[in-house]
Order: C-alpha cells, then structure tokens, then sequence
C-alpha cells in the first residue's frame, strides 16, 4: 500500500515513516504533507494538500485538528483512504469526519495502541460491575502536547458512559462543592518527555480497582497505524475504529 504521511515532519509522523520506510505491515512510503516542512524528509514532502501527491492509495495523519478540514477534502476529492490519529477536533469537524466517511473508508481512534484498546473495554467491564463505585481517570503526557484533556481519556470517558448513560463528564475539579456520584473526573498532567499514560480508578468506600496503560514508545501508535491502514485497505467506505480492528 503506497501512503502518504500528513504530518511528516513531527514526532509520530517521523515514526511512521520509519517503519514505513522498513515495510511494515507492507506499507511503502511515497510522500508527505507538513506545513511547517519537513526537514530531511526522506521523501516528497508539501507544505499544503493543494501541492501534494495524489498517486497514493492511503493518508495516515498524525498532524493538527487544525488541518482537518483541508485533509477531508483532499481525501474525498481524490478517492483516498484515511487513517485519521489526530485529536482534539472540535464539533463541527467531527461532523465532517462522518460525512467523509460515507464517500471514503476512514479509520478514526482517539489512541492506536492496542494495550488502550483492551483497557477501554476492561473499564466498561469494570463500571457496569460495580455501578455504584466513583471513576476518575487520570492523564499524563509530554509538556508539547497542546489538547488537554487527551483524546484517549475523553474517549475512556465516552466508553464508560455507554454502561452509565447518566455518567457527567467533569474536566479538572475546582472551586467549592462536594463530588457527586454520577461524575467521572478527568485530570491532565504535562510534564517533560512522558510518552503517555492513563489511569482509571473505580472505587467504593471498601475497595479500588486500578486500570493502567503506560505507553513506553511512541513507536507503537505508528505500529497501530500501519495496522489500521492495512486493515482499510479491505475496507469499503464507513468509520472505523480500534473495536473494528480487534474484531477483524
């Protein structure tokens, strides 16, 4: 599969490309898009989609939500796959998302790790056990990372909120006023070079249980791309996330 790399020039896409480059999951690497460059890019590398190449099968982009909109339309147009890593997408580019996802075969997660994957489904195991018991999830990543909370914790969230519709997600805890039962607390922590961690806590007055996933390499949500784009290349157009691909 020939794919091009939105994104080439920061930390994940620098770790696509490599394995990419090696062959992994059959992957070939033809371009990429940066609009802050790329500097020794090992291949072609635009500053905008309306310069890029088109002779690709697949996008996988670990970019900026900021360029959500202008890679919808530069997949769709051309009749591209997409592997969609970024976060931090507001509604109405959310929106979008789904859209192109009827004329395209689009992979969207909040994380490709498949370690986060099967946490999301332990803590939907563990909140619908233990209905009665508080949730608070805890996040941690580098102090480059601009979105806060992370897509990953607000997907854990969401995720948890299918067993506990009546669930209210709390962003930070401030001010005066005691906790209710129906919160599921979100705090995010930006320090140094952390690659990413996410803690879930579930606890009644008797007794806690700790969900954790600490990611050790960002080299495996590029390994979980790759997978994701080799999985859509089998794909017709529809949304997919990290659930398809586990059922697959």
């Amino acid at each position: 599969m020939r794919i091009l790399i939105s994104g080439l020039g920061g930390f994940m896409g620098k770790e696509v490309a490599k394995l990419a480059l090696e062959g992994y999951r059959g992957a070939e690497l033809v371009a990429g898009v940066d609009m802050m460059g790329a500097k020794d890019a090992p291949v072609p590398c635009a500053k905008s989609f309306d310069e890029a190449r088109t002779d690709v099968d697949l996008v996988v982009d670990f970019s900026h939500h900021d360029c959500t909109m202008a890679l919808l339309d530069f997949v769709t147009k051309h009749d591209l796959r997409l592997v969609l890593a970024t976060t931090g997408q507001t509604e109405e580019e959310k929106a979008a998302i789904l859209e192109a996802s009827k004329k395209i075969p689009l992979f969207f997660a909040a994380n490709y790790s498949l370690g986060i994957a099967l946490l999301t489904e332990m803590a939907k195991k563990v909140a619908a056990a233990m209905p009665d018991a508080e949730i608070e999830i805890i996040e941690k990543h580098h102090d480059r990372k601009v979105d806060a909370p992370s897509g990953t914790a607000l997907a854990l969230a969401e995720a948890i909120r299918e067993v506990r519709p009546n669930a209210e997600i709390v962003r930070g805890r401030d001010g005066f006023g005691k906790r209710t039962k129906t919160e599921i607390g979100i705090h995010a922590i930006r320090m140094g070079n952390l690659a990413g961690e996410h803690e879930i806590l579930v606890g009644t007055p008797n007794q806690t249980i700790t969900l954790k996933h600490e990611t050790h390499s960002r080299a495996l949500f590029a390994e979980g791309a790759l997978a994701a784009a080799e999985f859509l290349m089998k794909q017709g157009p529809g949304l997919y996330d990290m659930k398809s691909l586990l059922a697959d």
